[in-house]
């Protein structure tokens, strides 16, 4: 800002003063929580930001829609002009694909967890989930027989897929098609942490479809707390298990208690194992994990429901700035906890 003055004057001493005190008003103004929400990959978003009075909502509310839309249209398999479906579609080994930057950056992650893993997680398994009915196509509540499955499992691995240093992506086996439902919204939650961010926001917390991130502090000053939902069919959504305290972290839970379907007495889970082709059926019914993304911590949670809870464990506690929770229902019916080094609830 320019000020003019004659020389001698006392008024600019006057306006400085009254712009240090605007500035230290502005500083210390009144703080609010705006909550923000919506629909996106099949599921609801929610986002709190720790904000000063004039702040907004609809404008950010519109710019993180617009990212989780172009989100979706890369990874949702239900939109047939997606990248995914598009890659998908192909039937050709020597065709190549060129994949967008959040395709391709979802696609790192996925080949490390793959890798991680040993397979546990696997992005490959769309035929499988459309055998079992849990996808976009397949008959609802089937019971596969062995010949159905070990055919669907002949083209399954992610590392039937090849991605070049160059960026562009190969299919080795003509007949593999990905799903990266298990990721994509821990992808989205960190592209709205990061949107918030860039924005100049450094308290928030972003939710999408149970996956969540928390930066800062609420407007309280306390710690973001985030509940682990009881794993148990008949529990409500805001039934907490457990509660963990979460700064600049991020945290998913995967669970085999929301979908699923039941015959007789037995009940199939959608958390498929890749290596029998089958729902887990390890007595694992929830697995958290807390880490520095929430892409990872995606992925994670989910391969854990099929490791088990003691080379789940093993695994994450291998592993820098990750922590777990593995919970497994007993034969009477009793949950026990696995957590892993540096799991803290409160």
């Amino acid at each position: 800002m320019l000020i003019l003055f004659r020389p001698g004057a006392t008024r600019p001493a006057v306006l400085i003063l009254g712009m240090l005190t605007v500035l230290l008003c502005a500083a210390c103004q009144p703080k609010r929580e705006l909550r923000l929400s919506g629909k996106t990959m099949g599921t609801t978003y929610h986002v709190k930001v720790v904000t000063g009075l004039f702040t907004s909502g609809p404008d950010l509310q519109q710019q993180i829609d617009n990212r989780l839309a172009a989100i979706n249209k890369s990874m949702s398999t239900y939109d047939p002009g997606s990248e995914i479906s598009r890659f998908n579609a192909i039937e050709s080994t020597s065709a190549s694909f060129s994949p967008s930057d959040d395709f391709l950056n979802v696609l790192q992650v996925a080949g490390k967890l793959y890798r991680l893993t040993d397979g546990a997680w696997d992005g490959t398994l769309d035929p499988l989930v459309n055998l079992w009915g849990f996808g976009r196509k397949g008959e609802v509540n089937h019971i596969p027989d062995d010949g159905e499955i070990r055919q669907t499992l002949a083209h399954v691995g992610f590392d039937r897929i090849r991605l070049d240093p160059s960026g562009t992506m190969t299919k080795k086996d003509p007949a593999v098609t990905l799903d990266l439902a298990s990721i994509a919204k821990g992808y989205g939650v960190d592209e709205i942490a990061r949107l918030l961010g860039s924005k100049g926001f450094s308290n928030f917390l972003v939710e999408i479809g149970g996956e969540v991130y928390a930066r800062g502090r609420r407007k309280d000053g306390m710690p973001w707390r985030v509940g682990i939902n009881r794993p148990d069919k008949t529990a409500a959504f805001i039934d907490v298990y457990k509660a963990v305290p979460l700064t600049d972290r991020a945290m998913a839970t995967s669970g085999d208690y929301r979908i699923f379907f039941q015959i007789d007495d037995q009940s199939y889970s959608h958390i498929l194992d890749p290596r029998t082709g089958r729902p887990v059926s390890n007595g694992v019914v929830s697995a958290t994990v807390v880490a520095a993304n929430c892409t990872v911590a995606d992925g994670l949670a989910t391969a854990l429901m099929v490791m088990g809870p003691e080379k789940g464990v093993a695994l994450v506690n291998r592993l820098a700035s990750v922590a777990c929770l593995i919970v497994v229902r007993q034969p009477d019916g009793t949950l026990t906890d696995h957590p892993s080094v540096g799991f803290v609830v409160r």
